[in-house]
């Protein structure tokens, strides 16, 4: 009964003729084994208007309805009894009594066994209960029904909540949610699954649409309940935290994070329908697109609203991509800097979509590999903002077609439509209608009635460009008194004045509509909008911007709150503020045109500063035994960032790296030199960390081009070491044991003995990896004298670790445990979490050739815990192959199995040489070959 009236014997369809027919085995089958009296019967099937010869008619039914049902006699039989007909049948036969028991069983049931109660109830369900059947008897059945139905589902929900199961359930509880806008709990259950996804102001948003919905239709507010969940939501209350998972065995692998990247939707989207509709179509069923990759490409020119209507539409389909937002700004026409390296923005993706840090391989095939895989059988949205080229969105491009991607550009991308089936879109400028409705949004109809003309003369300069008209009404927002006849007057006289700076690419009125809003301005505020221009990459902090101006803090903010009125820069997270390219090619402009040289250089030095004292500190905080630079105090009104402990630092580098990187790219262009390789110098240690090989490759041959030109032969002997370090981790030993060589020569031409004994450290590291094991111990005796002579104690306990590798590599287990012991002794005394890693596995592998397997598991398993801690993946991988050995030689096969199975899958996810992998599957192998 739960979709149309049937009956099926051993799978087959049995045959029940018409509606009516199959009307009175239905009536029987509510009240299965309980007789049904023919009055209430006829009462069913027809209501209360029966047919003359009624009776007759309903005892034809039952007769025809016993002979279809004959092949099924003992399991399910019409039986006449006093007073009316039973059908006789097994309970669990009919779906409906068997939904009723399952949500009856599932109700009083624990958590985990209810999730499979529940869904084997709902998958009885085939359509509309009682589908076909007309009279009043049938349809208050089916309302009873589809409200059962819906309140087990909202059960399901309440138990997937509680056990933290709530990533998939934002768009299915949409849908319901649109079939039932006013029920309060399942409006209550979206809510709280938005906000565990990250979407908190969407389960806000949620929450005032329901409450306009119950003040207009029941003039009612939302219940006690939902008005509490909607107070938890705004406090960010942790009990509303995805619930711990529990397990038996131990702690459950956190879920993968569902990214939420968008930025936010523009508030102000104005027409577009027809747009909109032809992207709509991106979510056709995937055999209509054959069964590939849906990819829209949204060109014009700059400011028409190609970013506007990506973000409208991808807000307005969230539900059908539960697996999340990717978003990158490409910067492919950006005037601060190059465009983003397609490299840079997949390794962003791998982070956001869960990848941890070190398992992420170096090289940038196997990055887009891994992003690939990560991306299969999800339904992601990916729009991709702003790009240069092809070349830049390939490796972007996933490779699963559950995945529609998006991609936003002033160029044509013809390469993406030709060979990957990306389908155009070329945005044109809005309508006369769309572009009027657009100002009236933004300054209300009465200001457009009173002034029509003059509201045509600045829509005539805006030439239909979103970003202008949307400029320009902010401008005539924040003063009402200014009327739009005098403004439109001013807007002609800027348009002249700035003929004579059209650079070509915009509309001279594009210019002229920047420049009506900046003269607007007071001067404090309009001189922080053009020093604005000057910063590196695409966006800003507060005390980064406060050292480019030499303002206070509390006093700058003033002036960006101003210009975020002005719509000329966008605050778009707390403390973080961004702008169109166009705008900032127009700060830029003002700035060469109104500020001298001296100034511009000034402000510009002040912001590298920042960057270079803030990365300094973080970088203490990550590595506090790494030699120290001697820094000059920061100079007036530079305003460093204050960060606290190791996490913080962590997540400044991740917030700012890619500013960080556009500001070496700047100061290297600018002959900024000393601040070039201090910066360079300061983000090494988080880049290494992070495994972005090809930025510290990059960062570190434009700081040592910058300490050439410097002639400071210090600085060139740490940058060549930094270059080294990313060329060996890719695979390039020659070239790194080069740079190595030329910065030993440098430290011993300066009588630099520490920096001497860091390259023979480097150079001992890059001699193992090719097989050298001599030369590898050659390298760090000599280091271990020098750390030793220059009182180095850190230097000297890493080199005393190393050292203890090399006499086990021959032979001398003994002497390498008292190394070991010693470099231990040290690195607990500096509390050098980094160093004992590494030292515990040395004293493990020496215990283990000795034959000591207790101490060399105890040893193995510190260097695991700490490795772990520090998110040092490949010295786990290695640590977990010696633990494997261990377990192998003392007949714990599994636990060998395993830790070497842990040691692989690391490998692997880091993309390291299959010159390592190999003799762990060789171990696996040999392990699954049985013995003669």
């Amino acid at each position: 009964m739960l979709g149309s009236v049937e009956a099926r014997l051993d799978g087959r369809p049995v045959e029940l003729g018409h509606a009516r027919q199959r009307c009175v085995l239905a009536a029987l089958m509510v009240d299965a084994n309980r007789a049904v009296a023919v009055d209430r019967l006829i009462d069913r099937v027809w209501g209360e208007r029966p047919p003359q010869r009624a009776q007759a008619s309903l005892y034809s039914y039952v007769s025809r309805l016993r002979q279809a049902l004959s092949p099924a006699a003992g399991d399910a039989d019409i039986e006449r009894r006093p007073g009316g007909y039973a059908l006789a049948v097994d309970t669990y036969a009919v779906d409906l009594h068997r939904f009723r028991d399952l949500v009856e069983r599932a109700r009083t049931a624990d958590d985990s066994d209810a999730v499979a109660l529940f869904e084997q109830a709902l998958a009885l369900w085939r359509g509309e209960a009682a589908a076909a059947q007309d009279s009043p008897w049938f349809n208050s059945l089916y309302e009873a029904l589809h409200r059962e139905r819906h309140a087990a589902e909202l059960d399901l929900v309440d138990v997937l909540l509680r056990a933290g199961r709530h990533t998939g359930l934002p768009a299915e509880l949409a849908t319901r949610v649109e079939a039932h806008p006013l029920d309060e709990r399942l409006v209550g259950q979206l809510m709280l699954a938005l906000y565990r996804g990250g979407r908190a102001s969407d389960a806000l948003a949620r929450y005032e649409e329901t409450r306009g919905r119950l003040a207009a239709e029941l003039g009612t507010d939302p219940g006690p309940s939902l008005r509490e969940l909607r107070q938890r939501i705004l406090t960010a209350d942790p009990a509303l935290d995805t619930p711990a998972p529990r397990s038996a065995v131990g702690p459950a692998a956190p879920p993968a994070p569902v990214p939420r990247q968008l930025p936010a939707p523009p508030p102000m989207f104005t027409g577009r329908n027809r747009e909109l509709a032809r992207l709509g179509k991106l979510l056709e069923p995937r055999a209509e697109r054959g069964g590939t990759v849906v990819i829209s490409a949204i060109g014009g020119s700059g400011g028409i609203g190609k970013t506007w209507l990506a973000l409208r539409w991808a807000h307005s389909r969230q539900e059908h991509f539960p697996d999340g937002q990717l978003y990158a700004d490409l910067r492919g026409f950006s005037p601060s800097g190059p465009p983003v390296p397609a490299a840079v923005a997949v390794r962003a993706f791998l982070e956001a979509l869960g990848a941890p840090p070190g398992s992420i391989p170096a090289d940038p095939d196997a990055q887009a590999a891994l992003y690939r895989s990560l991306t299969a059988g999800k339904r992601l949205l990916i729009l991709l903002d702003n790009a240069r080229s092809t070349t830049q969105v390939l490796p972007l491009l996933p490779g699963s077609p559950t995945c529609t991607v998006l991609v936003t550009s002033r160029h044509q991308l013809t390469g993406l439509t030709a060979a990957h089936g990306g389908t155009p879109l070329t945005l044109d400028v809005l309508t006369e209608t769309e572009a009027l409705e657009l100002l009236t949004r933004h300054l209300g109809a009465a200001r457009i009635t009173d002034e029509p003309e003059a509201a045509a003369t600045l829509l005539r300069h805006c030439a239909g460009l979103p970003l202008a008209i949307s400029i320009l009404a902010a401008r005539a927002t924040t003063n009402p008194a200014l009327t739009l006849a005098a403004l439109a007057a001013e807007l002609h006289e800027a348009a002249t004045r700035l003929d004579a700076l059209d650079a070509g690419e915009t509309a001279t009125d594009l210019r002229a509509v920047f420049a009506s809003s900046y003269e607007a301005l007071d001067a404090p505020t309009a001189r922080v909008f053009r020093l604005l221009g000057l910063a590196p990459g695409t966006d800003i902090g507060l005390p980064a911007a406060a050292s480019l101006t030499g303002l206070p803090p509390s006093r700058l903010r003033a002036h960006l709150r101003t210009l975020h009125a002005a719509h000329l820069v966008q605050e778009y997270t707390p403390r973080r503020y961004t702008c169109h390219d166009l705008l900032r090619a127009y700060a830029t402009e003002l700035s060469r045109t109104f500020d001298t040289e001296a100034e511009r250089d000034t402000a510009l030095d002040r912001l590298l500063d920042h960057y270079v004292h803030s990365a300094y500190a973080a970088d203490r905080l990550l590595l506090p035994h790494r030699d120290p630079l001697a820094l000059p105090a920061p100079p007036d009104g530079v305003v460093p960032e204050q960060l606290g402990d190791r996490d913080e630092a962590m997540e400044w580098f991740t917030r700012e790296h890619t500013v960080l990187n556009a500001a070496v790219e700047q100061a290297a262009r600018l002959r900024r030199d000393t601040r070039v390789w201090r910066l360079a110098w300061a983000t090494l240690t988080f880049q290494s960390r992070r495994g972005h090989w090809h930025e510290v490759e990059s960062v570190q041959r434009a700081a040592l081009a910058a300490a050439v030109r410097l002639d400071d032969r210090s600085a060139q002997a740490e940058c060549r070491r930094g270059l080294a370090w990313a060329l060996a981790q890719t695979a390039r030993s020659d070239e790194a044991r080069r740079q190595l060589e030329l910065s030993l020569a440098l430290s011993a031409d300066l009588g630099d003995d520490t920096g001497r004994a860091h390259a023979h450290l480097t150079l001992s590291w890059v001699c193992g990896l090719e097989g050298d094991e001599q030369a590898a111990f050659r390298h760090d005796l000599l280091a271990l004298d020098l750390f030793t002579a220059a009182g180095h104690r850190s230097g000297r306990a890493r080199a005393l670790n190393a050292v203890g590798w090399d006499r086990i590599q021959h032979g001398d287990y003994r002497q390498a445990v008292v190394d070991c012991e010693e470099a231990l002794a040290l690195q607990r005394e500096l509390d050098d979490e980094r160093g004992q890693a590494g030292t515990w596995d040395t004293l493990g592998y020496a215990y283990q050739r000795i034959g000591d397997y207790g101490n060399a598991k105890e040893c193995y398993r510190r260097s695991l815990r700490l490795n772990r801690a520090l998110g040092h993946r490949f010295n786990e991988a290695e640590t977990l192959v010696h633990l494997g050995e261990t377990h192998h030689a003392t007949g714990a096969v599994p636990a060998a199995r395993e830790a070497w199975q842990q040691a692989l899958t690391i490998l692997i996810g880091i993309g390291h040489p299959d010159a390592e992998l190999d003799p762990v599957r060789a171990r696996l192998q040999e392990l699954d070959t049985p013995r003669p």
